[in-house]
């Protein structure tokens, strides 16, 4: 059996031990979505023990000992690392928040209607006073908006209850710098299909539930031989995909087909 630390990847697991899954899905409710084949294979290659436990609200010692007992050796570590999920707790700053001064969105019903709330969310944080915080309700951690907020000098904080997770948003104390606009790596797109005809490949994430899309789409690009460009059939922009694009060196190219489906070319250079 192998040995495993935080940082094992959840995929190695339950390749190594049939009844891993389950063992998993038992630590929380949250887990029950990797019963899904297709979440499951997306999602497992890039999620450690450490960011399923924070994903979870467990702790890292609770799942390491589950993966014992099915006979997992457990690698010595420090008694700190094991209990870094456990121990986090809410910023000082977002304590002192005043309750009236706590903006609260619960957006749910909206992705369960098929919209993005991103364009209410950026709505609400741009009329955020100082001194406020904006709540999200949600079923999963939005990390792609975290990230992007990040840049606009919000810090956030995520509560994990049950199948409820909680962000919030702050300002961020000290001055941030500008970053780039969001789409200074779009390019034109007949360039684009002049350029890498013949070198597609192709993901269709029409049909697919948040936030499905935007990792089929993270996990498609890894997999591009040099030359290649994604070809993506989608049913809106993915504002909260351009930030990651960015950061990891991609130009994309758009193209409006329809009012419900949009094509995009993502490539690096």
């Amino acid at each position: 059996m192998i040995s495993i630390h935080p940082d094992t990847r959840i995929d190695k697991l339950i390749k190594a031990h049939p009844d891993a899954l389950e063992a998993i899905v038992s630590l929380s409710p949250s887990f029950e979505k990797l019963r899904n084949p297709l979440l499951r294979k997306l999602m497992t290659p890039r999620t450690s023990i450490r960011m399923a436990c924070k994903v979870g609200g467990c702790s890292i010692e609770d799942f390491m000992q589950k993966m014992a007992s099915l006979g997992f050796e457990i690698e010595q570590i420090q008694i700190e690392d094991m209990q870094e999920q456990k121990d986090s707790s809410m910023p000082e700053v977002l304590k002192a928040i005043e309750v009236n001064n706590l903006v609260e969105m619960d957006v749910r019903p909206m992705i369960a209607s098929g919209n993005d709330p991103l364009e209410v969310i950026l709505k609400q944080i741009g009329d955020l006073p100082s001194g406020h915080a904006l709540k999200i309700i949600n079923t999963f951690e939005p990390v792609p908006l975290i990230h992007l907020l990040k840049k606009k000098g919000f810090d956030s904080y995520v509560e994990h209850t049950g199948d409820v997770i909680l962000t919030y948003f702050y300002h961020r104390a000290t001055e941030v710098a500008d970053v780039p606009r969001e789409d200074a790596q779009a390019v034109n797109w007949d360039d684009a299909i002049q350029r890498f005809d013949g070198k597609f490949q192709t993901v269709d994430v029409r049909n697919l539930e948040m936030p499905l899309p935007m990792i089929s789409i993270l996990e498609a690009i890894q997999q591009l031989e040099v030359g290649q460009a994604l070809f993506v059939y989608h049913k809106r922009i993915p504002v909260y995909l351009l930030p990651e694009l960015y950061e990891k060196g991609y130009s994309y190219a758009t193209k409006e087909i329809s009012e419900n489906e949009i094509h995009l070319i993502i490539f690096k250079e």
